[in-house]
């Protein structure tokens, strides 16, 4: 496991737990690369394909968007190893508050109650080592999971925090195809619209700001399980009952239990499922005229966010980060609406100022969007 034998084991995990910082990210990039697997590399052919197919979808989204037009980044058709190498900590704001939650135990009376744990600054000593071990194994996990699920950066739902680089990953995009019997070449060039499309919504000045705050703001309600914590940290002293609880984590059982308040999480997935609802709509009549499959497609993509994934699910089973995408399709019938009602431009007020994002009910009522952000400002702007 992780590159591990028996031979030299205790040297290696022990250069493995030396870490500097709130998250060993060592061990996260060994945890990822075990899961996320050898390299790959892209075909020459199949690569340069793909970046022909983002220059038509730039042109294609310009047309018929607003969105802001970053300077092109070349597209990045990858495989799986290399994209969770280069975005190893890309997600780190799942992850990174978690830090502070468990520097907090230490300091705290957290154990008082908890039989034969001994005294709190003993167990204050265990988290400072283990603590972002934990941590690096949450983060690797994440990563490796999402190397074999991702279609792109499109397909997390969420900013990336270390690059606006897009990609695209190209096993994954391949048994999408395979999956759902849809043409290869019409996935390649669906896969190129989302991408370039997510990629704009990233250049809008306040998207990643808005999201880190929802986040935080969610992980102000987390708490960790303390009996759970402390039974894992005294676990990990002996090094085979790590190893054992790492290939238990790998098949996707979560390795830090929390509790949470998940009320906190409704504009986190309004965000999320606004993001996807308005690429999708972009990517559908973008996609229109050279797509004769694109229904088709979309509507497996739309199956899709609906199945459990082992990221997903790693995610809410640690953090209780439910983040529900299938409500992206609620989303997207929320943005045709608008329009139709109203009219474009007025769909693209929710880009202007992030209040004027939709709330998780109004996804579902458009008409009380419209009195909250339109009607509201024209009131004001009559007095």
């Amino acid at each position: 496991m992780y590159g591990m034998d028996d031979e030299g084991i205790f040297e290696q995990l022990f250069k493995l737990l030396q870490s500097s910082g709130p998250v060993n990210w060592k061990l996260a990039r060994e945890v990822t690369k075990s899961l996320a697997g050898p390299s790959t590399p892209v075909e020459p052919s199949v690569a340069e394909e793909y970046r022909e197919l983002a220059h038509v979808a730039e042109v294609r989204i310009s047309e018929i968007t607003n969105l802001p037009s970053p300077a092109p980044g070349e597209l990045n058709p990858t495989d799986r190893a290399t994209w969770a190498a280069e975005n190893q900590q890309s997600f780190r704001v799942l992850v990174e508050p978690l830090s502070a939650k468990l520097a907090g135990l230490t300091d705290s009376d957290a154990f008082g109650d908890i039989p034969g744990m001994g005294e709190v600054g003993a167990m204050g000593a265990m988290l400072a080592p283990l603590g972002p071990a934990l941590l690096g194994v949450q983060a690797g996990t994440m990563v490796g999971f999402m190397s074999h699920r991702v279609l792109g950066q499109f397909d997390t739902g969420i900013p990336a925090m270390d690059h606006d680089r897009p990609y695209v990953i190209v096993p994954n995009l391949d048994d999408f195809a395979i999956d759902h019997g849809v043409d290869h070449r019409q996935v390649r060039l669906w896969g190129a619209l989302h991408e370039v499309t997510f990629h704009r919504i990233m250049a809008i000045e306040w998207i990643r700001g808005r999201f880190v705050s929802l986040v935080e703001s969610f992980y102000e309600t987390v708490e960790f399980d303390v009996s759970d914590l402390m039974g894992k940290l005294t676990s990990m002293q002996d090094p085979t009952e790590m190893q054992r609880m790492l290939e238990a984590d790998e098949s996707g059982s979560g390795f830090l239990k929390t509790t949470s308040d998940p009320s906190k999480l409704d504009d986190l997935k309004a965000f999320t499922a606004f993001i996807e609802g308005y690429s999708d709509r972009v990517v559908a009549a973008a996609g229109h005229d050279l797509l004769p499959g694109i229904e088709r497609i979309e509507e497996a993509y739309n199956r899709r966010r609906t199945e459990p994934n082992k990221a997903e699910q790693f995610l809410q089973e640690d953090a209780g980060l439910s983040l529900e995408r299938w409500r992206a399709k609620d989303a997207a019938a929320f943005c045709s609406e608008v329009a139709e009602r109203w009219g474009e431009t007025a769909l693209e007020r929710v880009w202007e100022d992030p209040a004027n994002m939709p709330n998780l009910t109004e996804l579902s009522d458009p008409i009380g969007w419209n009195a909250r952000v339109l009607l509201d400002e024209t009131a004001l702007g009559d007095e």
